[in-house]
């Protein structure tokens, strides 16, 4: 699921080069330092946030229009000046490359093919974990 959220970055001009960042369609502050970094920050704050919201069986907010985002009305606005910009995110892949908790699965195959993958010295699970991956066709 690919989405662009409208994101209000108020820049504080100070020796960090703090910039605040809302959210306002998930309910998100955060902050990054330099642009650059708040638009990464402001990524994983949306990822995180939407991953979380999917985990807990919530639907994941539509994100507003551009226009309809009042930066005066954000909760930085009297902070340093504002501006308001789009970030996108695909949570199908935020997922996968945040989410490598590993979950116990059990298995079954014949005695000898595990006999003859333990002689190997072959990892088992990592097999699996590639070969679903190719049966699946997604990647890392």
């Amino acid at each position: 699921m690919k989405y662009v959220y409208p994101v209000i970055f108020t820049q504080l001009h100070d020796d960090k080069d703090t910039v605040l960042i809302e959210v306002p369609d998930l309910e998100i502050l955060t902050e990054g330092f330099g642009m650059a970094d708040a638009v990464y920050m402001a990524r994983d704050a949306i990822g995180s946030k939407g991953v979380s919201l999917e985990d807990a069986g919530k639907d994941i907010p539509i994100p507003s229009e551009y226009g309809s985002i009042d930066m005066t009305a954000g909760a930085f606005a009297k902070e340093g000046t504002g501006c308001v910009s789009l970030v996108d995110i695909d949570f199908t892949e935020y997922r996968r490359r945040a989410d490598n908790k590993t979950v116990r699965r059990n298995v079954t195959i014949p005695n000898w093919l595990n006999q003859e993958a333990e002689k190997a010295h072959i990892n088992v699970s990592r097999v699996l974990q590639e070969a679903l991956m190719v049966k699946l066709n997604v990647s890392r």
